[in-house]
């Protein structure tokens, strides 16, 4: 099982700047072997993210900060209310990146399941998608970067924060999808502090068959 490691949650929001040190410097000790697997867990303070896809005419003008980052995909938005995961391991030989992404689909299709919400996958697209009236709402995007056989990066799952910001991008470069929360979907609050409590079991129960 990864070492977990709280970097901050409401009202304690991580700066994204500051949370990107902290996950070079533990990639840098995993892929080295002084440490193991980590994941980090945390809430950003609000901020766009611009994946190496992103064009220009997709970056948002809005004063909210936005930062260039060395994951995949295209723009999309952190901040309160959303809970951020960075798993940082060492993937098997052969290295097999669309099987991660897989896996950490299915943890958290699994987590969110423990609150009433049925997660699905959805051809061509990563994240965590669910039926809302006969049409596919993301919930949890993913975007990852390996680098020395070591992730980075990793997910970000929608728990009761605002959608206002998705509605001055378009998210991860999908246009005719709506983003949603777990707070939405299942008619309960639901903050990242409750969702990290089931991720971390469910994580660490599917570490042990990865």
């Amino acid at each position: 099982m990864p070492l977990f490691e709280t970097l901050g949650l409401d009202p304690n929001f991580v700066d994204y700047e500051q949370a990107w040190q902290i996950q070079r410097k533990v990639h840098s000790e995993v892929a080295s072997g002084q440490r193991g697997d980590t994941v980090l867990l945390l809430e950003h303070a609000s901020v766009f993210t611009a994946g190496k896809r992103t064009e220009p005419e997709e970056r948002p003008t809005g004063g909210t900060p936005v930062i260039d980052v060395d994951r995949g995909g295209k723009i999309t938005w952190h901040g309160p209310g959303q809970l951020v995961g960075y798993p940082i391991m060492q993937l098997p030989d052969p290295i097999d990146v669309v099987g991660y992404v897989r896996w950490l689909e299915q943890v958290l299709i699994d987590s969110i399941a423990e609150f009433g919400v049925l997660g699905e996958r959805v051809g061509g697209r990563s994240g965590v998608w669910v039926n809302v009236d006969g049409a596919f709402e993301k919930v949890a995007a993913i975007g990852i970067r390996v680098a020395e056989k070591v992730t980075m990066h990793g997910f970000a799952l929608n728990c009761n924060n605002s959608l206002n910001p998705y509605e001055t991008i378009i998210a991860c470069g999908i246009r005719d999808a709506k983003t949603t929360t777990l707070t939405r979907l299942a008619g309960r609050e639901i903050t990242p502090a409750m969702a990290a409590e089931v991720v971390v079991r469910h994580l660490g129960e599917i570490e042990k068959r990865r």
